[in-house]
């Protein structure tokens, strides 16, 4: 009796850990999004607050050209004026902008807002704080900041005439930040920490390099540190760390790796499955990065709609299949659309890779199969003393399998949903459609012969490692 009443507690326990792991995190920040610590600045400026006379202004877009030159690198901002929020800025009528008045306060306001929440290093060394050299308000039509050279052109010209109607919610802010450097042809580092010029901050920053070119940049919130040229290991270290961060935070990819290893008993089956997850997702996310993946706006949500049906399958497979046979093959072929949903979160962050493309995919695979290596040496032995304390193997696979299942269940009709609110256009059958077929023909080829040779290769190994995985009858794990 008391050995029950210990497996119901045991039994409880998981499903509240499981639900607990589940269920959406409360909180204003979306799922997946870290908050990053205070910068310094920050918490300088915010010792003392200062009062608000503004609301907060709900969407700013920061726009931001940098360019180094002989001597000084320049940072060239545009932001809304009312970010500048401790300062009632004098208006007139109904609300226009005292210009005359207004511009005395910008220098002042452009340091406590702008130029004490930025960083910028020269190399690996820390450069003085820039000060600021030129500051005007602007028109929100004005079209200066089309490149670097009109952008500065324009805030050293005259300040607009002091009769301008120009509503104070509609004023933008020119700013022109100066620090000195050692060499133009350096390479240089920003962190910018914006994030408190409105409710969501958007930055769209610009780096002009030695030769002309020009390196765009689009972030949300504060992105920490930015190699706006970064060299080959440094572009590699930040991608490897961010692969390692996106499968830890990816629930629906760790659910499906549970999953996948709950009715696993030996290495050789375990390798074998976690093998084939790896090669099927670098295949597809690589042809992501190639541009292999459709554009088209229901890609994404149908993609984590698939994500959300390939848990709810192998969940279901723990708790009907008799068999592990040909296990790895599912690992596989599911691995091909969890490829796809690596890609995404990839995608906007290859703008940081520099010219690194293949260096940081690399980088973002090795981060993602160090997450998954990390995430199994703690849930296999976890999965094995449960089963083999709490409950018998076969009914602690039913269990954890019908927990994730229904969790699974109710993301898959949710991203359904979502799915079916796109519109689905049938293509125009020209000569780029069948382009596009027939790098989708070529992939598949490939899809179909790495299979196969995994298949030839588990096939040799489980016969001489003694079957299992890879085999043909791999039995299911029993009580």
């Amino acid at each position: 009796m008391k050995g029950r009443t210990l497996r119901s507690g045991a039994i409880a326990a998981l499903a509240a850990a499981i639900w607990m792991l589940v269920a959406p995190a409360g909180g204003v920040g979306s799922p997946g999004t870290a908050t990053r610590p205070a910068h310094p600045a920050t918490a300088r400026v915010a010792a003392i607050p200062p009062p608000a006379p503004h609301e907060i202004p709900a969407d700013v877009i920061v726009r931001a050209l940098v360019k180094a030159e002989a001597g000084a690198l320049h940072l060239v901002l545009r932001v809304p004026l009312t970010s500048m929020r401790d300062v009632d800025f004098p208006v007139r009528g109904p609300g226009y902008v005292e210009i005359e008045e207004a511009t005395e306060l910008l220098a002042d306001q452009a340091k406590v807002w702008i130029a004490d929440y930025v960083t910028l290093y020269e190399e690996a060394v820390r450069l003085p704080a820039p000060v600021v050299t030129g500051a005007r308000i602007s028109l929100p039509s004005d079209p200066s900041f089309a490149d670097y050279d009109r952008a500065v052109a324009h805030i050293a010209a005259p300040p607009l005439p002091p009769a301008t109607e120009l509503m104070l919610e509609q004023a933008m802010l020119d700013v022109v930040l100066r620090t000195p450097i050692t060499s133009p042809e350096s390479r240089f580092s920003i962190d910018p920490a914006w994030a408190h010029l409105g409710i969501r901050t958007t930055t769209v920053l610009r780096f002009i390099t030695p030769d002309g070119a020009e390196r765009v940049f689009q972030y949300q919130g504060n992105p920490g540190r930015v190699r706006l040229d970064p060299r080959w290991h440094q572009a590699l270290l930040r991608f490897v760390a961010l692969g390692f961060a996106h499968i830890l935070d990816g629930i629906d990819h760790l659910l499906f790796l549970l999953c996948l290893v709950i009715p696993l008993r030996r290495i050789w089956p375990l390798v074998s499955v976690v093998t084939a997850f790896t090669v099927a997702h670098s295949i597809t996310l690589v042809a992501s990065v190639m541009g292999l993946a459709p554009k088209a706006l229901w890609f994404p949500p149908l993609i984590e709609m698939l994500i959300a049906a390939s848990i709810v399958f192998m969940a279901l497979e723990n708790i009907v299949g008799k068999t592990l046979g040909r296990r790895w093959a599912w690992a596989f072929g599911f691995g091909l659309v969890h490829g796809f949903g690596f890609s995404f979160q990839l995608s906007e962050s290859l703008q940081f890779a520099g010219s690194h493309l293949f260096t940081s995919l690399l980088g973002f695979n090795v981060g993602v199969e160090l997450g998954q290596l990390v995430v199994l040496v703690f849930m296999v032995p976890g999965l094995a003393l449960l089963f083999s304390k709490v409950m018998k193997p076969r009914i602690g696979a039913i269990v954890v399998s019908a927990l994730v299942a229904h969790t699974s269940l109710h993301w898959m009709a949710d991203r359904w949903g979502v799915l079916r609110a796109y519109e689905f256009v049938r293509p125009v059958m020209d000569a780029g459609f069948w382009a596009v077929v027939l790098r989708w023909v070529l992939l598949a080829l490939i899809v179909v012969g790495v299979g196969w040779g995994l298949g030839v290769v588990y096939g040799r190994l489980a016969a001489r490692f003694g079957g299992g995985e890879g085999g043909r009858g791999g039995k299911a794990a029993s009580g």
